[in-house]
């Protein structure tokens, strides 16, 4: 296909996705249910790092959790005490389970305590000059695990440090970061350049780009993300995670491999 053909083929499949009904059966419907920053934040923090599996499920197990919270997240993380912490220990979705959860209140308190979004534990590692996310989520994660924490929660949030394809946490960016006129993403951090953002990636993202010959091959990994990026920024290089919608489609919904 050539490149103006794929360009067109992208941004039609694009359009296509990214559109309100897109909302209600993806896990990004969870902060969609607030309307403050910080809410937004957590919930999407939550509802990324736990999509896993089936969509359904996730979004059960995200309703769940902020039941947990009260459907107040910030309230909850900055005012409840470290002992009602316990009562989360009986949350499990997957290998996510509820020692992982306290730390992930635990942390959340202790950093809102003296920041106000969340947004600076990415930003703050970034520069404008900086082609990607790479430092961000680096610095994210080192900042993520400083506290006392027990290591097998380490799993759940990457780092390109270890290879991964951060493919959660790429998503949760694609949400915070990217602005449009579909009220899909949010576009609430101004500190991160869409231009930045790192398409994520998963089995069924890789498996379409190679199709389309994005990527040589079908790995998921933190350098094949990168490299599909370079290559969707021929096709947009302002907003190249915009086409996250449509590879995400084309493989999850219409099984284009």
């Amino acid at each position: 296909m050539k490149i103006q053909q794929l360009r067109d083929f992208l941004n039609a499949k694009a359009a296509y996705y990214n559109h309100p009904d897109f909302i209600a059966n993806d896990p990004i419907c969870i902060p969609h249910r607030f309307s403050e920053l910080q809410d937004i934040e957590i919930a999407g923090l939550f509802a990324a790092i736990l999509a896993w599996g089936n969509r359904t499920s996730i979004i059960n197990k995200c309703t769940e959790l902020m039941r947990h919270m009260d459907n107040a997240p910030y309230d909850y993380i900055r005012h409840h005490e470290p002992r009602e912490r316990m009562k989360l220990m009986a949350f499990c979705h997957r290998t996510f389970n509820g020692l992982d959860l306290m730390y992930f209140v635990e942390f959340l308190q202790h950093y809102y305590t003296n920041i106000t979004s969340l947004e600076f534990a990415f930003s703050g590692h970034l520069s404008p000059q900086d082609d990607n996310i790479e430092k961000a989520l680096i610095g994210f994660h080192k900042m993520f695990f400083s506290l006392e924490h027990p290591t097998r929660t380490e799993k759940h949030i990457s780092t390109p440090a270890k290879h991964s394809a951060c493919k959660r946490l790429n998503m949760y960016l694609r949400w915070m970061v990217r602005k449009d006129e579909n009220g899909v993403d949010f576009g609430l951090w101004q500190n991160i350049s869409p231009s930045q953002l790192i398409c994520p990636m998963d089995v069924h993202v890789s498996r379409v780009a190679a199709r389309l010959g994005l990527i040589s091959d079908a790995k998921s990994d933190w350098k094949t993300a990168v490299a599909l990026t370079h290559e969707l920024k021929k096709l947009d290089p302002e907003d190249p995670a915009k086409f996250d919608f449509a590879l995400f489609g084309l493989g999850v919904i219409e099984k284009y491999v």
